[in-house]
């Protein structure tokens, strides 16, 4: 049987300086786990955002169905993310209902520099869309 030992005074601050070594990969950790789930969120934002928008291309019978496409996706996408309207591609920019229109038309919104932390490990997200024209 062993006899536990008591502390001495040479052992005083020790759990200190172990938390002191321990916290900072702790921190970074968390926020990195916080920076991943935030850039994940915004990646299926942006998917969803254009797929929306390209619902709206594929199946618009309006006269500059590209313009709705922007302003579908960009209200679909507005509660989280903030999306202009330079940052989407839209194709075929004519629509579907244009003569020689391709068969599938897409909207790819790009957004740069996603992070929480302030730049710092930012990286560039794309949500795309591609659909059927007219159906």
């Amino acid at each position: 049987m062993t006899i536990p030992r008591t502390p001495t005074a040479t052992d005083r601050g020790a759990a200190a300086v172990e938390f002191a070594l321990v916290a900072p990969v702790l921190i970074a950790l968390v926020l990195g786990i916080v920076s991943f789930g935030y850039a994940y969120h915004v990646q299926t934002v942006l998917g969803n955002a254009a797929r929306d928008g390209v619902r709206v291309l594929a199946l618009s019978d309006d006269a500059d169905p590209a313009s709705q496409a922007r302003t579908t996706a960009i209200s679909s996408a507005a509660p989280s993310v903030v999306i202009t309207a330079d940052q989407i591609t839209v194709t075929p920019a004519a629509g579907c209902d244009a003569d020689g229109a391709p068969e599938n038309a897409s909207v790819d919104i790009t957004v740069a520099d996603v992070s929480l932390l302030g730049g710092f490990l930012a990286v560039d997200l794309t949500g795309s869309g591609t659909m059927r024209c007219n159906g």
